[in-house]
């Protein structure tokens, strides 16, 4: 199939952008790398009657750090922050996340903003920036506003934007970058979306844990008992095993025999490479 007809607009700023998608809110959509919006287009299960294409906006594509916030424009690529286009990048644990991102076609296109924006559960970026407590910047013409990742997505697909609003940023702790991180995603093959996911992040400045869950039925799942738990240990327990399992039942009770063992083993691992027990992507 190919999409029903559209108009196609091209801002040469971000304020003409908002001020578009202020004058025509619902009819017209946000389009950047186009990974997620153009398949959906394809099969008509969106039929806007105009794209605004930001990709070209410079205010879209800087990244900034300032009084401890590293500031990701929403149009910077998967494949800039893996090149460590930004100084801020090239040691920064993103920059393994966005190594893991699909193929490197779509690393190349697709945007930071655009797959929080799209809110898909097994998307990687969602479940990086709930796990590093990051918040999303939102615009519209004539204010903006900054939510907290967790505020953000509500549910599978589903965002606190508005009709007239653009994700414009995602901002993170600065101290990320000296955070242990640990990331682990189970897929069938290189480049599919995740069936189970976990981010772990220990704050060694700042003494934050945090134990999240991706890939789920909706937005990802806090584990925040098992976080307190590593929070207070050196190294990981000794029966590391059977404590994710025991709090992945009581955080995740509908979970099927063969999912639980699944996001045990992915839990597990995101863990250790935290530690610096096992190896994680270069």
């Amino acid at each position: 199939m190919k999409a029903a007809r559209f108009a196609y607009f091209r801002p040469r700023s971000l304020d003409e952008a908002l001020d578009a998608l202020a004058a025509s809110p619902g009819a017209s959509r946000v389009v950047a790398g186009s990974q997620s919006l153009g398949p959906m287009l394809n099969l008509r299960l969106v039929r806007p009657d105009r794209l605004i294409d930001i990709s070209g906006l410079d205010a879209l594509r800087s990244v900034a750090e300032h009084e401890g916030v590293l500031r990701i424009g929403a149009a910077v690529t998967h494949a800039q922050i893996e090149d460590a286009c930004h100084p801020a990048f090239f040691d920064h644990p993103w920059r393994r996340v966005a190594g893991t991102i699909a193929f490197r076609s779509v690393r190349n296109r697709g945007t930071v903003g655009g797959s929080l924006a799209h809110a898909d559960p097994a998307a990687d970026w969602v479940l990086a920036a709930w796990a590093a407590g990051a918040s999303v910047e939102l615009a519209r013409s004539g204010g903006r506003r900054l939510l907290p990742m967790r505020d953000f997505m509500q549910a599978a697909y589903t965002t606190s934007l508005a009709a007239d609003e653009m994700v414009t940023a995602v901002c993170l702790p600065a101290a990320l970058a000296r955070s242990s991180w640990g990331w682990y995603k189970v897929c069938r093959k290189v480049g599919d979306f995740a069936e189970a996911s976990c981010a772990v992040e220990i704050g060694r400045e700042t003494g934050r844990v945090s134990v999240v869950v991706g890939a789920l039925d909706g937005a990802p799942v806090s584990l925040d008992a098992l976080a307190a738990r590593i929070a207070a240990a050196p190294r990981p327990p000794a029966a590391l095993k059977d404590e994710v399992e025991d709090h992945l039942r009581r955080a995740l009770p509908g979970l099927d025999a063969v999912a639980q063992r699944m996001y045990a083993a992915t839990v597990e691992r995101a863990i250790r490479r935290a530690f610096g027990e096992e190896a994680g992507e270069p």
